[in-house]
């Protein structure tokens, strides 16, 4: 069996550990923790797809942090927002909304701060994530934007997996598939 499986990220190579989900079925394990360059790079390619008109950014308490955190030095803003997988003892008047991952294996709960739930409202957020597969996170966060009052400007993230690919409603840089037993890819239907 396939141990990993290799992809091209805006000009980088990187070897992706192949998971399981199920006997059946595996990952490629994409993990920009500690890969500074992959951070750079991907963020560059985000902000080249990204719309114009946008106020924030948004994701989720996750592998999107420091790509987001990327994205905002790169394009010279000083603020982006975050969706938090507990709430904090400093948040007040905290939205949330519930989220079943397919790489938690488990219901979650995404909370946001009043204050950005207020610094929202009327505002053009941009939401970012790593990877896309169910498009779960991208729903629930949707739903934050919405619940706060702001307008969705456009839906982003490195990678999308699976069926989560060529969905109009999402730009990304580059498809991932998902993999059979064998290491082998999936086609995507």
């Amino acid at each position: 069996m396939r141990e990993y499986y290799e992809i091209e990220i805006n000009g980088l190579k990187r070897k992706l550990p192949l998971c399981p989900l199920t006997d059946k079925l595996y990952i490629g394990a994409f993990v920009i923790f500690g890969d500074v360059e992959l951070t750079e790079k991907s963020a560059e390619g985000l902000l080249k797809l990204a719309p114009a008109d946008y106020d924030y950014m948004l994701t989720a308490e996750s592998k999107g942090i420091p790509l987001i955190h990327e994205m905002a030095r790169q394009s010279g803003v000083n603020k982006y927002i975050l969706a938090r997988k507990a709430p904090k003892l400093y948040m007040r008047n905290i939205l949330k909304c519930e989220v079943r991952s397919i790489t938690t294996a488990r219901q979650q709960t995404l909370y946001l701060d009043g204050d950005d739930a207020e610094l929202m409202r009327g505002k053009r957020i941009l939401i970012v994530d790593d990877v896309i597969s169910t498009g779960e996170s991208l729903r629930a966060l949707e739903s934050l934007v919405l619940q706060a009052g702001g307008i969705v400007a456009g839906k982003m993230a490195i990678l999308a997996e699976g069926e989560a690919y060529g969905r109009e409603d999402i730009k990304v840089l580059q498809y991932l598939p998902l993999f059979d037993e064998n290491g082998e890819p999936i086609p995507n239907k």
